[in-house]
């Protein structure tokens, strides 16, 4: 059933924008926006697919269990030819960089997808660290966790949430460990969900006062590649570096069109 759907979607969109010329100007730009729409919903669809069915399916049964580097070759094999919603080794040695500087204790992750970030960032955790996803999606969190097993680490080391992230947020507190300090936090936070919801994710983090006040890095992926997506969260934080940020410094790192973000050492009242 599912082949039949996506046979007929990949037969009726290219079909849309002879249907666009064919109609009346009066109806044009409508149509047009439809099949946008329709096109950015069906590479969606797929890409979905392809993460929760054959990725995984292509890493596990040929990446030497136990083994995280084998794990992450894998990964990157697998997107040499078929479309990922990985951040590549590219992405992902910008993203190492970033946590051998801030070497974290305990991380954030929001949107999880197949694991591969996830597994980048614990190997590079302290032995006590602790790393606490975020998955939206069922299946992908199942499948994702799965990876991270494989890749050799153990359920002490993190804990998968399958929930959207506005509501996973004011639960994050009653998972620290029960010793921390209530001024304690995550000093390592990546979001790479729905950019229209890191703003106000990273509000909600400070209101419920997640966020370690001697100092927190955020990592914000746009898959979309552009500017405006991520404008109102680095507006927001630029503001708040110059109001409270006197006596500490703010790096604003970009690579590859608006793709990626470090903002370091931010210290929220």
């Amino acid at each position: 059933m599912v082949t039949i759907k996506m046979w007929l979607i990949a037969m009726s969109v290219p079909l849309l924008p002879v249907i666009t010329v064919m109609v009346s100007s009066r109806y044009r730009v409508k149509v047009s926006t439809l099949w946008r729409q329709a096109l950015a919903w069906t590479l969606r669809f797929v890409r979905r697919k392809v993460c929760v069915r054959s990725m995984h399916a292509f890493v596990f049964s040929n990446c030497t269990h136990g083994k995280v580097d084998s794990v992450l070759e894998t990964f990157d094999l697998y997107a040499e030819t078929h479309p990922s919603l990985c951040i590549g080794p590219e992405m992902g040695a910008a993203l190492a960089e970033v946590v051998r500087r801030v070497c974290p204790s305990r991380a954030l992750e929001l949107g999880m997808h197949c694991g591969y970030s996830s597994v980048r960032l614990l190997r590079l955790l302290p032995p006590a660290g602790r790393l606490i996803t975020v998955e939206l999606d069922p299946p992908t969190a199942e499948l994702g966790e799965e990876i991270i097993l494989v890749a050799g680490f153990k359920h002490s080391q993190f804990q998968v949430l399958t929930s959207s992230s506005a509501e996973a947020i004011p639960t994050l507190r009653s998972l620290l460990e029960p010793d921390q300090k209530p001024s304690r936090g995550f000093s390592l936070v990546l979001m790479d969900h729905d950019p229209q919801q890191y703003l106000p994710d990273l509000l909600a983090l400070e209101r419920e006062e997640l966020l370690c006040p001697f100092g927190c890095s955020i990592l914000l992926i746009n898959r979309k590649r552009r500017a405006e997506a991520l404008r109102g969260i680095l507006d927001y934080i630029r503001i708040t570096a110059d109001l409270f940020l006197k006596n500490s410094f703010f790096v604003d790192t970009v690579e590859k069109d608006f793709f990626f973000f470090c903002c370091s050492s931010m210290k929220f009242h």
